[in-house]
């Protein structure tokens, strides 16, 4: 797991004939400025040798804050560190948890949105009862008038009629449960903290350590329905990731962290303008949870640094403090 304190840029110019071949490259450190922009030299140079060397290289390094597609670090402003877990603020301003391994698997509760069949069968119905009106008036009219509003109405009835089916099955939360109850009994000596989020189950793996590229991590999270670009991230980046802070749409606050995009390092004449928003935000936080502690599944053994990142998860998430999440 990589995430740098310090960050710097280097371009790399090379004309070829009538074309001007430009390659960028970040780097980073966590000794000093000089020795990322070192780093960034280093990279850059490397970068255009394999361009003019005839090598498929990517032009530009993009300046994303936290994404698995090009295996950058993690380029978040670092808050706090507890040993090798970093505490970051994100590009929309929650505090994250990275730990290189510790196992967070957030599981999202799945949209019971309807099948093709079931919106197609509704939109047919509405419309088909469009043209009986038509027909019954005597007009061509009606039907044309009445098809929006048909369709609309199909897609609502097949948005209801699917629901309805799911929740007489348990719902997507009795599913997700199902999922973790076969996947515990498939693998005995696992053991699992329980969260409930906003929007679906938060587990963390307390019977031993992992590293994030091991095919025991791919296995779990295919098992019990993990994001899969979170799975990907957690492969690039060599990290768990767990949000530990509510996201701030779910707490009031409808104005985005400036400068937008909210990637680190910003400039200096941006920094109090980012601390404000800060405050403001930290202050809604006090009344919120970012996930609720529900209980431990399982039968393995707890391992000992396991435990204390949930220790310090719990306490920074305030997941048992019975508060509102968010």
């Amino acid at each position: 797991m990589i995430v740098p304190q310090y960050w710097a840029e280097a371009r790399s110019q090379h004309r070829k004939g009538k074309q001007r071949v430009t390659v960028r490259r970040f780097g980073w450190s966590d000794e000093s400025q000089e020795a990322a922009q070192a780093h960034a030299d280093a990279r850059v140079r490397e970068a255009m040798e394999q361009v003019l060397a005839g090598k498929e290289t990517r032009r530009l390094d993009h300046k994303i804050p936290y994404n698995g597609a090009e295996g950058l670090p993690i380029r978040e402003e670092i808050v706090d560190r507890h040993g090798d877990v970093v505490i970051t603020r994100n590009s929309y301003g929650a505090l994250c948890l990275n730990t290189p391994d510790v196992l967070f698997a957030d599981i999202d509760f799945e949209d019971p949105g309807p099948s093709a069949r079931l919106y197609g069968w509704s939109i047919l119905s509405m419309v088909m009862v469009a043209i009986a009106i038509g027909i019954w008036r005597g007009s061509i009219l009606i039907p044309v008038i009445l098809i929006i509003p048909a369709v609309l109405i199909g897609q609502g009835i097949a948005i209801r009629v699917q629901r309805s089916l799911w929740a007489r099955g348990g719902g997507p939360e009795l599913r997700a449960q199902q999922r973790l109850d076969a996947f515990l009994q498939s693998n005995p000596d696992w053991r699992i903290s329980k969260y409930s989020t906003p929007g679906g189950l938060r587990l963390l793996a307390l019977h031993r350590t992992f590293t994030p590229n091991e095919p025991a991590v791919q296995a779990c999270f295919d098992a019990l329905g993990a994001d899969s670009i979170y799975a990907l991230m957690c492969k690039q980046q060599s990290c768990f990731r767990a949000r530990l802070t509510p996201k701030p749409w779910r707490i009031g606050i409808h104005f985005h962290m400036r400068p937008r995009p909210g990637v680190w390092p910003v400039k200096p004449e941006h920094l109090e303008g980012r601390r404000r928003w800060i405050r403001e935000y930290e202050h809604a936080s006090l009344a919120y949870a970012a996930c609720r502690y529900v209980g431990e599944a399982g039968e393995g053994a707890i391992d000992e640094k396991a435990d204390e990142v949930r220790k310090l998860h719990d306490r920074l998430c305030k997941a048992r403090e019975g508060l509102a999440i968010a």
